[in-house]
């Protein structure tokens, strides 16, 4: 149940993600919120690893919206250096 909180908190934090960083991007919206779950998904891992925040509490939302912005910044580093 736990797997599936974080990709509900993907699907708004990628759309946040979106928000915070307008603008083209190369694979549509359909690639910017699946951007924003694994996004979340990988904040939520590292967060809960190093022991930051513990589950069910705010930080993990604005963590998730964090680790969104940073994977799609990744992404978009990449798809421009193509």
């Amino acid at each position: 149940m736990d797997l599936l909180a974080w990709i509900v908190i993907g699907l708004f934090a990628g759309a946040i993600a979106k928000l915070v960083m307008p603008g083209r991007d190369p694979g549509g919206c359909v690639v910017t919120i699946l951007l924003g779950i694994a996004g979340a998904l990988l904040a939520g891992f590292i967060g809960r690893l190093a022991g930051i925040y513990a589950p069910g509490e705010r930080a993990g939302f604005i963590a998730a919206i964090l680790g969104s912005v940073a994977v799609l910044a990744i992404y978009r580093w990449f798809a421009v250096r193509r």
